[in-house]
């Protein structure tokens, strides 16, 4: 079974609303080439949080924000630094070659 694919919120619903309408949960994997623990935890889910339990995988909340915000930060901190090394090695270079 090849792993990371990805299934559309409607999809899953579809699947999970199969087995709570009555189908044999094995039965809907083979029809939709699931492996069970998929179909399990997708149950689980959606006994926990209803629809919204295959919207987008985190909600914007502050937290969230505050997590997205901070990883910008740290990615800008890198590129700042890549950028004076570059800077470091071509002032290095053109003074070997006698360029001012």
């Amino acid at each position: 079974m090849p792993r990371g694919r990805t299934f559309s919120q409607e999809f899953k619903l579809g699947v999970v609303r199969q087995v709570e309408a009555g189908a044999r949960p094995a039965q809907v994997c083979r029809e939709h080439g699931l492996a069970e623990p998929v179909l399990w935890r997708w149950r689980r889910e959606y006994a926990a949080r209803g629809a919204a339990a295959f919207g987008s995988s985190e909600p914007h909340s502050q937290q969230a924000l505050e997590r997205r915000v901070a990883e910008l930060e740290r990615f800008c901190g890198q590129l700042a630094l890549e950028n004076a090394v570059l800077k470091k090695g071509r002032s290095l270079a053109a003074s070997r070659n006698g360029a001012p």
